[in-house]
């Protein structure tokens, strides 16, 4: 089987596997969110950009994260996607080869855009994981489908043409929203779906009090008359934070990420906004 999928697709779609990617999501919002009018798109915990390249806005994008290797790869792919893909090329979809990869230390930009794809595309579940040094330490995959879709990633490219990306923590890339903006908050995690405990992996990453510091942030994109959807863990707590500021709905995914053993289900989402009629 080759390992590059040269299928023409007409429209992008996300090029990385995330946990917590809201692709199921877009089938909730295609009947009202595309009728929105809105000027500028902001996503401050970019991941696998799901909203953003179904919507394909035309004004100016914001995309950030605090992930600075996830930026550095979207940047890649906006501004050097051939380069991107050629140096993909070159790379095998086996256990060896995918730990010299996982190894390999690089300055360049290329050379570490390609790595976190392939990475990304080969590794066990897609998942994005560091030890206490900052070294990616996921194992292989084992994964028979295709690495590289060249094709979506010039698409994907196309589609970042102008965007702003930038590492930036959710905050800091809120001040910039004006009036009639869209907002896109898809924080990780703090809290497991539907369960009462805690997350301790996305505690670091994503705390409780971090969750109270985004409400404010809402309650600050709102007083900017700018819009906003939120997604989140269906959890009490959750509900107690931000079920007091708009509408709250509540819908059902398929749980994608688990090792062999996990349950694999229906799971709750909460997603939380202020633009009438959404869903």
């Amino acid at each position: 089987m080759s390992a590059f999928n040269e299928t023409v697709e007409l429209e992008p779609k996300p090029f990385l596997r995330w946990a917590g990617g809201k692709n199921w999501l877009i089938k909730h919002l295609t009947r009202s969110l595309p009728a929105l009018s809105f000027k500028h798109y902001h996503e401050p915990f970019l991941g696998g950009a799901s909203l953003f390249l179904f919507l394909k806005p035309q004004n100016s994008s914001y995309l950030s994260d605090l992930n600075p290797d996830l930026i550095e790869t979207y940047t890649a792919v906006r501004d050097n996607v051939e380069r991107v893909i050629s140096e993909m090329r070159k790379y095998k979809n086996n256990e060896k080869f995918y730990y010299s990869i996982r190894e390999l230390k690089s300055k360049s930009k290329i050379k570490n855009a390609a790595k976190f794809i392939y990475l990304n595309q080969t590794s066990f579940n897609g998942i994005y994981r560091v030890n206490l040094n900052g070294i990616y330490n996921v194992p292989y995959g084992f994964r028979s489908k295709e690495f590289l879709d060249s094709n979506n990633l010039r698409l994907v490219s196309q589609a970042l043409q102008g965007v702003t990306l930038d590492v930036n923590d959710f905050a800091s890339a809120i001040k910039r929203v004006k009036k009639g903006d869209l907002v896109f908050l898809d924080p990780p995690y703090t809290v497991s779906h539907n369960h009462n405990g805690f997350i301790k992996y996305n505690q670091k990453l994503f705390s409780l009090e971090d969750q109270y510091r985004l409400a404010e942030c809402i309650e600050s994109i709102k007083n900017k008359k700018a819009y906003y959807i939120l997604t989140n863990a269906a959890h009490q707590k959750i509900s107690k934070i931000f079920g007091v500021l708009d509408k709250k709905v509540e819908l059902n995914r398929a749980s994608l990420i688990g090792g062999v053993n996990a349950k694999r289900g229906k799971i709750s989402e909460y997603l939380f906004t202020n633009i009438p009629n959404l869903t």
